[in-house]
Parts: structure tokens; sequence; C-alpha cells
């Protein structure tokens, strides 16, 4: 029975004029866990999460304007001001 390769499941690969099924690949099996070590990366970006934030749309405007004179992100000054005021963090 000839199967065309528009039917064959898996993929193939020419071997010496063969068709040989080709293996789905694993690095899994190439790893060697017993010598790893765990590692710090401090300067990776924290995990963020999405808010919702009602405010007056007078302050809002206010800081929009302030983010443009700055030439940021109105929603990065918004952060950079909350980090400033709870952890005393300055950008």
């Amino acid at each position: 029975m000839h199967i065309s390769e528009s039917e064959t499941p898996m993929a193939t690969r020419k071997t010496e004029a063969l068709q040989v099924p080709r293996e789905p690949s694993s690095s899994t099996a190439h790893l060697d866990l017993s010598k790893a070590v765990k590692v710090s990366l401090p300067n990776l970006k924290p995990t963020t999460e999405t808010i919702s934030l009602r405010m007056p749309a007078s302050l809002l405007d206010a800081i929009r304007c302030e983010a443009n004179k700055r030439g940021v992100p109105y929603q990065s000054l918004i952060k950079m001001a909350l980090a400033d005021h709870f952890t005393g963090q300055s950008h």
C-alpha cells in the first residue's frame, strides 16, 4: 500500500533514498540536571499585574501633561511616582 506524503502522519527525512520517520526531538534527554545550580538574575524585570484604576479625569490629564513634559509614557510616570512614594526608590 502506498501512502502519499500528504497522508503521512509524521514528517520524514531522506536517508540514502529511504524514507525514515522523524522522531520528535526533545532536548531533555541530553540534560544532566544533577549538576544544575540555582542562579539569581537580579536584572530581570519583575513580573507585572494588570490593574484597573479609576481617577478623576482632571488628575489623569495632569499626569498625562507631566508625563509629556518629561518625555515618558503616563503609565510609567504613575509607576515611578508610586514606587517613590511607597518604597523610597528613585528613578
